[in-house]
């Protein structure tokens, strides 16, 4: 018998990785969205095959036709395991993008066996955010090419794709807290093919900006120093915000910000409430199927110490020159 275990053990890591197209078929739409756990959902409305695809933390997937009911999840990323995200990176904040008959995986990468130095006393793991691409929207997806997108000694995460007024292919990131001490927003330039990015990044506004967001240090109150999630995108009227999270106290909050000149460059200006309820964030905005605009976030409950987390859709109204949560 031992001689067949080998095969045995393949064959239950690869039913594992990757369900087949057969057992798709028996399983599909078969989990309601409140059952899902899954942090920083994000939602592909792929208009071709009339499928909305979920991704987010984690890296696998989900699909929908209806928003309701949904098939998965499935493992769509295939990484080069002897590049700078390691064997078995984290994967954060993914995201979906469909660009000139591609598609593109935006995801942040975590190699905890690696580290880019310390900052008052904690080691910074290596952390940024890279750019996957793919001819179907269920994948496979791998990287673009091996040349980073942002630098190797920044502790960066959540990019997210824009293509502002000039044409140009942006991504916005944050550039992380732990190693600043003050969470930034920034954007970079991408080459027109995604492969690696030009020029150097630009600051568009710090977690300090925020009027909304709470935090104690030290003794002393003041905003909170955490820039998360940020989602770019346009009202009917042409205004250009950003929804971006952070925190009050304990509670993970989601505001917006609004650019006074129409573009990435800003100045941006911070609206003073935030827009979706206590303890949900890490948004993003997306066109339904039958005309709809929603917003998709997660909800965000800490039990015991442990963060349980699931997908949610609001209704909101882009008409005018401000985001409604509806």
């Amino acid at each position: 018998m031992k001689k067949f275990l080998p095969f045995l053990v393949l064959v239950l890591a690869s039913c594992g990785s990757r369900q087949s197209e057969s057992d798709t078929a028996v399983n599909e739409y078969t989990v309601p969205l409140d059952s899902i756990v899954l942090s920083d959902p994000f939602v592909l409305a792929d208009s071709a095959s009339q499928t909305y695809y979920m991704t987010g933390t984690g890296g696998r997937m989900w699909k929908s036709k209806d928003l309701e009911m949904w098939a998965g999840p499935y493992d769509v990323v295939e990484i080069d395991t002897t590049s700078w995200m390691g064997s078995h990176p984290m994967i954060w904040a993914a995201e979906l993008h469909q660009h000139n008959g591609k598609y593109y995986y935006f995801a942040t990468f975590t190699n905890q066996a690696d580290s880019i130095g310390s900052f008052k006393g904690a080691r910074l793991e290596r952390r940024a955010s890279h750019i996957l691409v793919a001819d179907k929207p269920d994948g496979p997806y791998r990287p673009i090419s091996d040349k980073l997108i942002l630098p190797a000694d920044k502790l960066t995460l959540d990019g997210t794709l824009w293509i502002d007024s000039d044409g140009k292919p942006y991504m916005v990131y944050c550039w992380e807290w732990l190693q600043n001490w003050n969470g930034t927003i920034e954007k970079i330039e991408l080459a027109p093919d995604f492969s690696c990015s030009t020029g150097e990044g630009k600051i568009l506004f710090r977690a300090s900006d925020s009027p909304w967001s709470r935090e104690i240090v030290e003794g002393k109150e003041g905003p909170n120093r955490v820039t998360d999630g940020p989602f770019v995108f346009r009202t009917e009227s042409g205004r250009l915000g950003m929804l971006w999270t952070s925190w009050i106290y304990d509670v993970y909050t989601q505001g917006v910000a609004y650019s006074e000149s129409g573009t990435l460059d800003g100045p941006w200006s911070q609206q003073k409430e935030p827009i979706t309820p206590p303890n949900y964030g890490h948004g993003m905005i997306f066109r339904t199927f039958d005309g709809r605009t929603l917003l998709s976030a997660h909800s965000h409950d800490d039990s015991r110490g442990y963060y349980h987390r699931q997908p949610c859709f609001f209704e909101v109204d882009l008409s005018g020159d401000t985001l409604k949560v509806l």
